[in-house]
């Protein structure tokens, strides 16, 4: 059996405690939110729901938040007919804390003005680095997300790589709302954040399970 430290690490490395969970699932939506924020304030947007909710935001003026949360309600029966409840419920839980707090970023914080390629490139990377920790901690951002998850597991193709794919079809809707510069930047972005997962998550380098 494996020993346990307090509850709060595990020291067999295939598996975590509630409290890894807990503190992966909240950081990784803390970093992400703080990503969509950015991509939100240099105009730009990125692939999956998110950008399903940013198209909602920019083009009809709806809360990009509630979009966000709205747009992942059609795949938790996906989520838990293929992956399982642990990992719907640990999902739902980072959509909800993701979509809240890219909200309430503005109430902590202001960006007054951000250069738009800089914001692609820190934006992308933060989503990334957000995503990187719930996969290893068996969460996602939803939608497409549980999909490339799902693909990964079921067929080991990565990702990142997965996610790409449909991201591309959301870019292809951005230019009913953006103008050229900005949905090319959006392409920027995204390819950085999916690279930087598919370099990073690898399911026969980090099996950890609850």
């Amino acid at each position: 059996m494996a020993n346990i430290s307090a509850g709060f690490w595990n020291d067999n490395p295939a598996r975590h405690t509630l409290a890894e969970d807990i503190q992966g699932i909240l950081t990784g939506s803390m970093v992400a939110a703080l990503g969509l924020y950015i991509l939100g304030k240099a105009g730009l947007l990125t692939g999956g729901t998110a950008g399903l909710a940013f198209l909602a935001h920019y083009g009809w003026g709806l809360n990009f938040g509630l979009m966000f949360f709205l747009f992942n309600l059609p795949f938790y029966w996906l989520s838990f007919r293929r992956m399982g409840l642990d990992f719907t419920l640990k999902t739902f839980i980072a959509i909800a804390i993701t979509s809240v707090l890219t909200d309430l970023q503005s109430r902590f914080f202001e960006i007054g003005a951000i250069q738009p390629l800089w914001g692609a490139v820190l934006g992308g990377l933060l989503v990334g680095y957000g995503l990187l920790a719930l996969y290893r901690h068996r969460a996602s951002l939803g939608g497409m997300g549980i999909l490339a998850i799902y693909v990964q597991e079921r067929f080991g193709i990565r990702a990142g790589l997965v996610q790409l794919a449909f991201d591309a079809c959301v870019m292809v809707a951005a230019f009913g709302v953006a103008d050229v510069k900005l949905v090319a930047l959006s392409v920027i972005s995204a390819a950085i954040m999916n690279i930087f997962i598919a370099f990073n998550h690898r399911a026969d380098r980090y099996i950890a399970l609850r």
